[in-house]
């Protein structure tokens, strides 16, 4: 079917989880999470003597992307080493900045400092098994990765999966479409100890979704878009192609069908209107009424269509400087595409590519 778009067959990931990335301590400040046992009061500063007693077991969880600082303060919080100057001391002599592992780990309060350091240079000492949720997939996907892995089902993973629970926590959440957290289980592996509930799962996905985006001023919008657009603009981005250095791109041909009023004519968008699928967008799907047939519709999708990685939020905020309209996979068959300013062009490159198909 002739489209102004066409959409890449995206490789699909390795269902087996991941190794997670090394802590990178410049990136954004994360979400951490901490639990003493038993439960302890606040450390109040200016206290002379610590607020917990000594070698109580307490788990940590140390989330991908958090920063020195946020390892200190966790850290402190729960008791692990009390003074933040003293983690910074042990990761200098160990010579450590970039070599901290997240992960969930089990330290005892009043912990040495260096052997502290160290189980983070070694990685988390919790076993637990990883959920990798893979970028561009949509919520109803992330409730069957899910349920495939702890064995949550899905529809109780969906009824807990409303903007509504989480607003308060999460203020980028206001305004959510169909109160729904599409677009928000941020896509990357994690590890969880013992037996999560989905309220711990989807908060785990909500923290790192404010990590990865706590660089990007989202609440303020950009390019005429509010956050909610960025993100639904980022997750047709995502969907669009698998290659990150043409995302910029995308999103410039997507904000100037914008400002000619043109239809997005995004297949993905239409995919997501019927539900799912694997097979090729048909006449009849164009028909679908839906806010999100892109065919039929001028702007934007009403809310996301998946979950989209840093580098189409990124490119959502600031796309390429371009003039093109149209974009088409390329004769290359590399997963690439040709930009267009015309259709005539456009033509062109389609047929090239169909020629090569051949």
């Amino acid at each position: 079917m002739a489209s102004a778009y066409q959409v890449p067959q995206r490789k699909k990931s390795s269902p087996v989880p991941v190794v997670i990335a090394l802590v990178v301590a410049v990136l954004a400040v994360a979400v951490v999470m901490g639990v003493v046992l038993p439960a302890v009061t606040p450390l109040f500063v200016g206290s002379s003597e610590p607020a917990v007693a000594a070698g109580q077991e307490v788990q940590v969880n140390i989330p991908e992307g958090a920063s020195g600082d946020q390892i200190a303060s966790t850290l402190s919080t729960n008791h692990v080493i009390e003074d933040p100057q003293d983690y910074y001391a042990a990761v200098r002599q160990l010579n450590a900045d970039a070599l901290l592992k997240p992960g969930d780990y089990l330290f005892t309060t009043g912990q040495d400092p260096l052997e502290v350091v160290q189980q983070l240079i070694d990685g988390p000492n919790v076993e637990g098994v990883s959920l990798t949720i893979q970028e561009g997939l949509t919520v109803q996907q992330t409730a069957a990765r899910v349920e495939e892995v702890y064995g949550i089902p899905a529809d109780e993973f969906l009824q807990q999966a409303k903007a509504s629970n989480y607003v308060d926590d999460y203020p980028f959440l206001e305004g959510a479409y169909d109160d729904s957290l599409e677009g928000y289980l941020y896509p990357k592996t994690y590890s969880f100890s013992g037996t999560p509930t989905a309220d711990d799962i989807i908060r785990a996905l909500l923290d790192q979704f404010e990590i990865e985006t706590a660089d990007i001023d989202l609440a303020s919008g950009a390019n005429g878009l509010t956050s909610q657009q960025l993100i639904s603009l980022a997750s047709l981005v995502e969907r669009e192609t698998a290659v990150e250095d043409e995302r910029p791109m995308v999103a410039s041909v997507i904000y100037n069908r914008l400002d000619e009023d043109m239809p997005l004519q995004i297949d993905a968008a239409i995919v997501y209107a019927r539900g799912g699928g694997s097979q090729s967008v048909t006449y009849d799907d164009l028909e679908i009424d839906s806010p999100y047939n892109v065919y039929q519709n001028t702007g934007l999708t009403p809310g996301p269509i998946c979950s989209p990685s840093i580098s189409s939020i990124q490119a959502a905020v600031n796309p390429a400087d371009t003039s093109y309209l149209y974009y088409v996979l390329s004769s290359a068959n590399d997963g690439t595409h040709k930009f267009s300013e015309t259709y005539d062009e456009f033509l062109t490159n389609r047929q090239e590519y169909l020629d090569s198909r051949s």
